[in-house]
């Protein structure tokens, strides 16, 4: 059975499914709410899939499957079920309605592109209303420039014209592989799009450069450290030269000193190692 053909049978098996009047939804809701009845609320949740294939079919614009889109809708349904208060005296398509779209916008978010969006409430409506509302100045006056129509839904959604123009940049564009070739050379390799990407390594010449200077200032720290006595090397070597660094109480109890003494000696052994860095290397100073 191909997809098309599972998703026509699920349809056809959730339109089947009987409504439920007021009185028996509000009983089933409290069966499920006062006994835990599994029953129940997997009665209140099929008698409602009709509500997830209808709200499903509006997201289809997005190119995802449906039958995806209604099993994260049936899950938000589950959840709606699970926390419904009969007390309020609401129809659960109602409440349920809010619960089955956020789970399928949730779903859209994380799958409609590698890239990731912004996930605030400001976002989220802007991913979901930029088209329709698009289509609509568009359609209402189609004099308007791309700039009138970005600031108009800015201020629509209450979002950056900024944010508009990124937003519809992305739902215009298909995501590009890195690995997508660019061109084809005399040799039939493909250039690939990651090969054109800027790196943030330093170049080859500063990487030497940078660790000429690492060593040499290494040396000096060495030459520097002779000032020190046994304890005030012990304390710099666990508070500034270790990757796992002692803390202040961990040095006194090991040297039998409170935790204020371990920061004395501390600050008065990296004085001394200011002044003889400087003593030997009068171009630190600055």
């Amino acid at each position: 059975m191909n997809s098309v053909q599972a998703d026509k049978k699920l349809i056809k098996f959730a339109m089947a499914a009987p409504y439920l009047e007021r009185d028996e939804e509000k009983e089933l809701a409290l069966r499920w709410k006062d006994s835990a009845d599994q029953n129940a609320r997997n009665r209140i949740a099929l008698a409602h899939m009709r509500l997830v294939i209808a709200m499903a079919s509006k997201f289809r614009g997005f190119g995802l499957p449906l039958s995806d889109l209604i099993q994260e809708g049936y899950i938000g349904l589950l959840e709606a079920a699970a926390r419904f208060e009969p007390a309020r005296d609401v129809r659960f398509s109602t409440y349920a309605g809010w619960w089955i779209r956020a789970s399928m916008q949730d779903y859209i978010l994380r799958n409609w592109s590698i890239v990731r969006g912004g996930t605030s409430s400001s976002q989220k409506a802007l991913f979901f209303n930029l088209r329709r509302l698009r289509a609509k100045l568009a359609q209402g006056d189609q004099r308007l420039t791309d700039q009138a129509i970005h600031e108009e839904i800015a201020t629509a959604l209450g979002v950056s014209v900024a944010d508009v123009q990124a937003m519809d940049a992305r739902l215009s564009a298909n995501d590009t592989s890195l690995q997508a070739p660019v061109s084809q050379n005399n040799g039939g390799d493909g250039i690939e799009r990651l090969d054109m990407l800027a790196s943030d390594e330093p170049q080859p010449d500063e990487q030497v450069t940078d660790m000429i200077d690492g060593e040499r200032r290494l040396r000096w720290l060495k030459g520097a450290m002779n000032r020190l006595n046994e304890r005030e090397t012990r304390i710099i070597r666990a508070r500034r030269l270790s990757e796992d660094t002692a803390t202040l109480e961990e040095l006194g109890s090991e040297l039998g000193i409170s935790k204020e003494r371990v920061r004395q000696i501390e600050t008065r052994a990296l004085e001394k190692l200011r002044h003889a860095l400087v003593e030997a290397h009068p171009e630190m100073a600055g």
